[in-house]
């Protein structure tokens, strides 16, 4: 595909659409260069602009004036990362590994700029002279502390070593997340009927599906991507087709092929190590939790020890049940990590006569993204219509128009299913933020989930995960609809990572409250969720949660030993080393093995930050006990503090604030040992 000249390209056009919406009908791979070069290019103009301003510094010409730059960059970006992540292709991906390199450098140069640095270091020593409101001040702060921890107070040497190793993370990061990509993308097995045995009908269809998708000759495949394989380890009866499903979905990036990971993980850890020192930091981990609500790798990692002990206590009282009930069933080899979910499903039903595949025919996903919209109306006044004049980048792609109090607050764009060209996972991004400095800039929002989808004319149906998954991002999603600012810089989600899991977590709490169940029924009765169903269903909640808490906080120790100290040794040799230094339970695996962890590698975000996620847990565990205090998931005066200082505030105070100003107080641990069944177990 050619280039277009810019002036034919449409992401350098005013659009035209219903809310200037991308016009994803018209954009083309070959449009991504010139639009990047046009859009650095200006922002560059718009930076040496400011930086040069022969005035003295202001607020206004030069934070407010860095807020309103860079629109058309954020714009391209934006659409970009998305298509990357959920679109991709082969000659896509060409174009990332390319314009990463060029907004790693440009990066650099705005961070790493003396003039503008100078600037708005002398406005941040004034900082209490200049008559600022709080949420103006606060900004100010941000970038201050933003351009301090991009490296702007180092010498001229250090400034250029530290701008080679942001570049250089930029192209491994990239590599990384195309590597894992590929491995799920390459590797697919067929299936035959008999090595589907035990699948439930869901399953079956979604692997004949695969097979129909991939083209092969075989009823049924399945590929290591987690929605195909979780079913397999789950249902199938035969111990083979689990092992070899489950060990390609462990080694992901560490197959020894071109994909292998392996490498790219050491330079990236060494490269971060060597960042920090340049900062002033012991570890990686100490530069990142400095800005976070944590502080300090001890906090983080205090909190993962306390949670560890009691799941792994509680994983190895299942470990002898289920291992009893493998040999009660005839099998005498000992129990194995593809061995666990498909007898704790068993041992699930002995114990509380509750087969979560049961509940799965009342979990339609539309009925269920329909609740999430129930529960946004109850508590913060929402209501969503479904736009089909909106064009998303994918015909699975649905938009709906969201308002609140008769205004149209934002639009929420919706991908639910796995594909090829779409990386793992589930996530929340945006084509554009919330903000209001120059009028009200409506947020453009987009969560993308992997589910698997049902055959033409089927309903999709999820299991409870799965639909706690979609009031997960759902929870994101509203972060940023329901985003108040004025400036960008604090909109929505632009919060610590240890504070940004908190209105998604919390969110999922709603899913399972009676007056959202209700509305579910059976897809093809009509007939509601029995009762007797949905007291199993509570009784059974915590049936796992050893081998949940365990799978998930060993990778966030590693992710924490990863950035807190020297790696000696291989990869493989330093992971097995931290899970022996923790007692991991052999027939368990990490949630997130070091080869395909792209919460840690591709890209920085969640590095050393990977336990922010039991950290919001806290949050959320005990920010929902208010709803319960008050004997109402639907209190009105709760739900006005939850809008008023964690949905709509973006980050415009400090965190630690925020929470007591919603919940009175600060946050307590023992909800989360409640709700995850540990309080016992932390005990023994």
């Amino acid at each position: 595909m050619t280039n277009a000249l810019p002036e034919a390209n449409p992401l350098l056009a005013i659009w035209a659409t219903p809310f200037e919406t991308p016009p994803f009908g018209d954009i083309e791979t070959g449009h991504f260069k010139p639009a990047f070069a046009a859009a650095l290019a200006m922002h560059r103009a718009e930076i040496a602009t400011i930086a040069g301003n022969a005035e003295a510094p202001s607020f206004d010409n030069t934070i407010a004036a860095i807020e309103r730059s860079g629109k058309l960059l954020s714009r391209v970006s934006m659409v970009f990362g998305q298509l990357t992540s959920a679109a991709t292709s082969d000659e896509l991906q060409a174009v990332e590994r390319d314009v990463t390199v060029d907004l790693a450098r440009h990066w650099n140069e705005f961070y790493l700029n003396p003039a503008l640095f100078e600037r708005i270091d002398r406005l941040f020593a004034a900082r209490d002279t200049l008559g600022l409101d709080p949420e103006a001040l606060r900004v100010l702060e941000r970038y201050h502390l933003d351009f301090v921890r991009a490296g702007a107070k180092l010498t001229a040497d250090e400034r250029a070593r530290f701008g080679d190793i942001v570049e250089r993370l930029a192209t491994l990061g990239t590599q990384f997340g195309q590597n894992v990509l590929a491995d799920e993308q390459e590797t697919v097995f067929a299936l035959t009927e008999a090595e589907v045995a035990g699948l439930p009908d869901f399953a079956r269809a979604a692997a004949a599906e695969t097979a129909r998708d991939r083209k092969l000759n075989a009823p049924y495949a399945v590929t290591p991507s987690r929605s195909s394989v979780e079913p397999v380890l789950h249902f199938a009866t035969d111990r083979a087709v689990r092992e070899k499903v489950w060990r390609a979905f462990v080694k992901r990036g560490a197959n020894g092929n071109k994909n292998d990971n392996s490498k790219l993980i050491e330079e990236i850890v060494r490269l971060r190590a060597e960042q920090a020192k340049l900062l002033g930091y012991e570890s990686y981990a100490a530069y990142k939790l400095a800005d976070s609500m944590a502080g300090t790798p001890k906090a983080a990692r205090g909190l993962l020890e306390e949670v560890w002990a009691g799941g792994r206590t509680r994983a190895e009282a299942d470990r002898e049940a289920l291992a009893e009930l493998a040999r009660t069933e005839g099998q005498s080899a000992p129990l194995e990590a593809w061995d666990w979910r498909y007898f704790a499903e068993k041992l699930r039903l002995a114990r509380h006569d509750f087969d979560e595949n049961a509940l799965k025919p009342y979990l339609q996903l539309d009925k269920v993204v329909e609740a999430g919209f129930y529960v946004a109306g109850r508590l913060f006044g929402l209501s969503f219509s479904q736009r089909e004049d909106i064009a998303g980048y994918h015909p699975d792609v649905k938009v709906w128009e969201v308002k609140r109090e008769g205004q149209i607050i934002g639009l929420f764009y919706c991908d639910f299913f796995a594909r090829p060209g779409k990386r793992s996972g589930a996530w929340m991004t945006a084509f554009r933020e919330q903000a209001k400095l120059d009028g009200e800039q409506l947020p453009l929002i987009v969560n993308t989930c992997n589910f698997n989808k049902p055959p033409a004319g089927q309903p999709a149906l999820l299991s409870l995960d799965e639909g706690r998954t979609v009031f997960h991002e759902m929870g994101h999603g509203l972060h940023g609809l329901l985003s108040d600012v004025t400036y960008p810089r604090i909109a929505g989600t632009s919060v610590v990572r240890d504070f940004v899991e908190l209105p998604s977590q919390i969110y999922e709490h709603w899913l399972e409250q009676p007056q959202v169940l209700e509305r579910f029924t059976h897809y093809e009765t009509g007939a509601p969720i029995p009762a007797e169903m949905l007291e199993r269903m509570h009784a059974a909640r915590t049936a796992n949660s050893g081998f949940e808490t365990v799978e998930f906080v060993s990778s966030a120790i590693l992710d924490m030993d990863y950035h807190s100290q020297p790696m000696a040794g291989s990869v493989a040799e330093f992971e097995a080393e931290v899970l022996a230094s923790i007692e991991m339970p052999r027939e368990i695996a990490l949630r997130h093995a070091s080869t395909h962890f792209l919460h840690l590698f591709s890209g920085d975000g969640y590095a050393a930050g990977y336990y922010s996620y039991l950290w919001s847990e806290v949050l959320d565990a005990d920010g929902f006990r208010a709803f319960e205090e008050k004997g109402d998931p639907f209190d009105p005066e709760t739900a006005k503090r939850l809008y008023e200082f964690i949905y709509s505030a973006g980050g415009k105070r400090d965190f630690a604030e925020a929470y007591r100003l919603y919940r009175g107080r600060d946050p307590e641990v023992g909800p989360l040992l409640e709700n995850r069944g540990l309080v016992g177990a932390a005990a023994a």
